[in-house]
C-alpha cells in the first residue's frame, strides 16, 4: 500500500504500526475529538429505515436547515458529497480562466481538483524562507493584481511560476483565486478586511473556509455575510470536521445560484445519502455541542502548543484552528515512522506538501489527555 498523500488513513497506519486501526491514535486528521455529537447519532438512527429509499435529490430538509442556519435563500446553498466533490467542481470552472492563484503551502486536493480539469496555477508563497508566516501577503497580493496581461503574456505557461513573474501576468479580468481561511496547513487566518478587496481584483474567488467553525461568532473571519453583494465569489463549508463525521462526508458551497445550478449539471444525482443529510440537519440545530467545542479549543490549543515547544529541536506555530503546523530538525517521515512502530501514533508529515517537505509535520489539536501522550511520545522518540 502506497504512503497516503492526505491524514486519517488508519488502514495504511496500522498496517505500518502492526496493530488494528482502532489502536491508532490519529493526530493526523483534524477532526474534533468531541463528536460525533449524540444528536447526530440520534438522527442517523432514525433514518435507518430510509435506507431502501433513494435520497431526497433536492436535499430539502439539509438545504433548509442550511438556509436558516446562514440566513441566506436556500438556493444560494448547494449540499456535496465532502469538501472533495465541491473542490472538483470548482476545479472545472477554474479550468476556465487564464490562470488561479494559489496560496501555498496548500492542500493537496486542490492542485488534484485543478489538475484534474488542466487549470493553470501560480502559487503565491505564505511562507518566507526564513518559515515565517506573512500575515500581511494577502494585502499586497489583492493591490498588485490590478496590472492587465500583456500580448507578451497571452502564452501562460502551465508550471507553477515565482512571486515576480505571477505579479506581471495576473490579470483582473482573466484570473481566479483559491484561499482556504483559516489555512491549511499554518493555521493563519485571513482578517476579512483583506480578502474584501480580492473580489475587485479577481474575477472568480473561491474561499474554502472548511475549519471556520471552530473559531468563536465574533472572531470568524468568513465571508458569507456578504456572498449576495458579489456573484464571482464561492465558499466551501465542511459538516465533518467540526461535528466528527468524515465518514459521512459532508459539506456545501454557497454562490449565486446561476453557478450553483451550472454545478449541478456537472455532477451525478444523489450526492448526498440520507443519513448524512439526517446528521447535517441534527448538527446545525446542536448549539450546546457547537458551544463545548469552541469553548474547549482554545484552552487545548495552547496547552499543546506550549508542550510542544518545550520539546528541543521542534517549533510549533500558532494557528487559529485546530490543528498546529510544527518545524522539526529532525526527519519527519522517520519521525512519524517512529511514533507509529512504538507508539502506535499517527502524525501528518508534510511531504504533500512541496513547499513544506520533511522538516514539517501537522498534529490535530486532542483531548487533554490524547495530546499529552503525543508529548510524551515524541520526547521518548526525540530524547
Amino acid at each position: 500500500m502506497g504512503k497516503p498523500a492526505h491524514g486519517g488513513n488508519l488502514v495504511w497506519a496500522s498496517a505500518l504500526a502492526g496493530c488494528p486501526p482502532s489502536a491508532i491514535l490519529d493526530f493526523s486528521a483534524s477532526i474534533s475529538p468531541l463528536g460525533p455529537p449524540e444528536s447526530v447519532l440520534t438522527a442517523i438512527q432514525s433514518q435507518l429505515s430510509n435506507l431502501r429509499h433513494y435520497p431526497d435529490p433536492s436535499y430539502s430538509d439539509l438545504s433548509l436547515s442550511l438556509s436558516h442556519f446562514h440566513n441566506l435563500p436556500s438556493e444560494w446553498i448547494l449540499p456535496g458529497n465532502g469538501s472533495a466533490e465541491l473542490l472538483s467542481l470548482v476545479g472545472r470552472e477554474l479550468s476556465e480562466f487564464e490562470t488561479t492563484t494559489l496560496i501555498t503551502p496548500a492542500f493537496g486536493d486542490y492542485y488534484r481538483a485543478l489538475a484534474a480539469y488542466n487549470a493553470k496555477v501560480l502559487e503565491f508563497p505564505l511562507i518566507s524562507a526564513e518559515l515565517k508566516v506573512l500575515s500581511a501577503e494577502l494585502k499586497v497580493l489583492s493591490a498588485e493584481l490590478l496590472e492587465k496581461l500583456t500580448t507578451q503574456h497571452s502564452e501562460l505557461s502551465t508550471h507553477y511560476s515565482t512571486l515576480s513573474t505571477q505579479h506581471s501576468l495576473l490579470s483582473t479580468h482573466y484570473s481566479a483565486l483559491l484561499l482556504n481561511n483559516p489555512h491549511n496547513p499554518t493555521g493563519v487566518i485571513f482578517s476579512r478586511e483583506d480578502i474584501l478587496p480580492c473580489l475587485d481584483k479577481f474575477a472568480l474567488v473561491v474561499i474554502d473556509e472548511a475549519f471556520m467553525d471552530f473559531l468563536p461568532p465574533d472572531e470568524q473571519q468568513s465571508l458569507i455575510s456578504v456572498v449576495q453583494d458579489y456573484p464571482n465569489l464561492v465558499i466551501l463549508r465542511s459538516l465533518t470536521k467540526f461535528y466528527s463525521i468524515p465518514g459521512l462526508r459532508l459539506g456545501y458551497a454557497i454562490a449565486h445560484p446561476n453557478r450553483l445550478q451550472r454545478y449541478r449539471t456537472w455532477r451525478d444525482p444523489w450526492s448526498v445519502n440520507t443519513l448524512a443529510s439526517a446528521a447535517g440537519v441534527a448538527a446545525l440545530s446542536d448549539t450546546e455541542f457547537q458551544a463545548s467545542t469552541r469553548s474547549w479549543l482554545p484552552k487545548a490549543r495552547k496547552e499543546l502548543f506550549e508542550g510542544l515547544s518545550q520539546i528541543p529541536g521542534l517549533q510549533p506555530f500558532k494557528g487559529a484552528a485546530n490543528f498546529l503546523l510544527v518545524q522539526s530538525e529532525h526527519s519527519c517521515v522517520e519521525l512519524q515512522y517512529q511514533l507509529l512502530k512504538k507508539h502506535q501514533i499517527l502524525i501528518r508529515d508534510c511531504q504533500s506538501f512541496p513547499q513544506l517537505g520533511d522538516r514539517f509535520f501537522r498534529v490535530a489539536v486532542r483531548t487533554e489527555l490524547d495530546n499529552k501522550r503525543l508529548l510524551t511520545a515524541l520526547q521518548s522518540v526525540l530524547l
